[in-house]
């Protein structure tokens, strides 16, 4: 292998199954932050179906442009499986046998206490000058060359296999080549604000530290500000740092954590730490915010339980919310909202409880309650704080942004930030 940095990389998976409507390319996900992290760039990524021709003109295409190609799927033995031959065709190249190869696949196969089947013995077809990446996962042996300043990693499909070959074959080639830098990256959660209004208080920062090294990524009523830095792990940990605080002073209260996977995580931790309990009510999002909590590794030190009370007598027997209330007010008002929220409190002894009520459509509305008006409360320790908003948008994403709403409106009240 030569010397040159690695600065650039595309990713190709490989299979017509991945080309249907019920299968998602997923290790592309796990080779794109694992190059990250060691200031590879991913590019490019492409789909291609079990078509030598067209996987090897992929190849060679990438590999005119970018340093490093690596390519998932397609090693096995079957018929469909023509990576390997895609491989050679694209390097000019004829595919050898390799004794050795066969005999370290058969000896895998005879671990799993099984024969090796014949056909397998085209997995031990190997491209001259490369090298041969064990596969302790599997039996499909990888493949690792470079060509004209270029590598190529070429990798099995099935998820654990690729994965552990790419951080033991790939991953040590990237350190030798980045001289020790890495390139770092740091997730600010923030909630309470859309992707503009991010967007207009951070911009000023982009001249500071690169328009490149900020990203904005925005879904269902939360925003992820991703941050990268790159240098020595010191020096890119220690730019991250200064990053963090710069946008803090921007973002403010509005700053819900920091590489934490959502909100859930984040009212959970919080509680945790003064030792209270949560209890939820909720109507149209059905049980959804308390499969986000439950989602949470020792959710149940916080989560007592919840309650979906779909309807009117749910709503009165199990929660106390009043028949008067529901018959002046209504099931979706701001009543009944901070009835069920003080329901679910009571009735299960906690410290805060969430209640959630709307139309989340496609059907139900009125001009007077339209589809997407959802009204949400949180009662605890000091009183009971309602909201309102009509959502736009489908029946789930009304669903999800709402129930983050609420989590927000937890969070700012426990943890005394400001409440907009």
């Amino acid at each position: 292998m030569g010397e040159g940095h690695v600065r650039t990389a595309a990713c190709i998976a490989v299979g017509s199954e991945l080309l249907e409507e019920d299968r998602l390319d997923t290790n592309s996900l796990t080779v794109t932050r694992v190059l990250l992290e060691h200031g590879v760039r991913v590019v490019e990524k492409r789909v291609v179906g079990d078509d030598e021709e067209v996987v090897s003109g992929a190849i060679r295409e990438l590999m005119a442009r970018v340093d490093l190609v690596v390519v998932t799927g397609g090693l096995g033995p079957t018929a469909d499986d023509v990576t390997r031959e895609a491989v050679a065709r694209a390097l000019g190249v004829e595919l050898v046998h390799d004794p050795a190869v066969e005999a370290w696949i058969r000896a895998r196969y005879a671990e799993f206490g099984r024969e090796m089947p014949e056909v397998c013995t085209s997995m031990a077809m190997v491209v001259p000058g490369a090298r041969v990446l064990r596969n302790a996962r599997g039996s499909a042996p990888g493949i690792l060359v470079e060509r004209d300043g270029a590598i190529l990693a070429v990798f099995p499909g099935v998820p654990r296999e690729m994965e552990r070959m790419l951080r033991e074959d790939l991953v040590p080639l990237l350190e030798e080549r980045g001289g020790g830098r890495r390139r770092l990256r740091r997730t600010l959660l923030v909630s309470g604000l859309v992707e503009s209004e991010v967007e207009d208080r951070i911009r000023h920062l982009y001249g500071r530290y690169g328009r490149e090294n900020v990203t904005i990524l925005a879904a269902q009523g939360l925003v992820r500000l991703v941050l990268h830095a790159e240098g020595t792990p010191e020096e890119a940990a220690a730019r991250l740092d200064e990053m963090e605080r710069a946008f803090r002073e921007g973002l403010g209260d509005h700053v819900a954590g920091v590489d934490v996977d959502g909100l859930a995580e984040v009212v959970l931790g919080l509680l945790r730490g003064r030792g209270q309990g949560l209890a939820t009510a909720e109507s149209c999002t059905g049980g959804l915010l308390g499969a986000m909590l439950t989602e949470v590794p020792g959710s149940s030190d916080v989560f007592r339980g919840g309650v979906v009370s779909y309807s009117n007598e749910s709503k009165e027997t199990l929660l106390g919310v009043s028949h008067a209330t529901l018959m002046e007010h209504g099931a979706v008002s701001e009543p009944v909202a901070r009835a069920m929220a003080e329901g679910a409190r009571s009735v299960l002894g906690c410290d805060w409880g969430i209640g959630i009520t709307g139309i989340a459509g496609p059907g139900g509305g009125t001009p007077e309650k339209p589809v997407g008006l959802v009204h949400w409360a949180v009662a605890g320790p000091e009183g009971t704080v309602h909201r309102s908003r009509i959502f736009p948008g489908s029946r789930s994403f009304i669903r999800r942004w709402v129930a983050n709403a609420a989590l927000d409106l937890l969070r700012r009240m426990a943890s005394g930030a400001e409440v907009p």
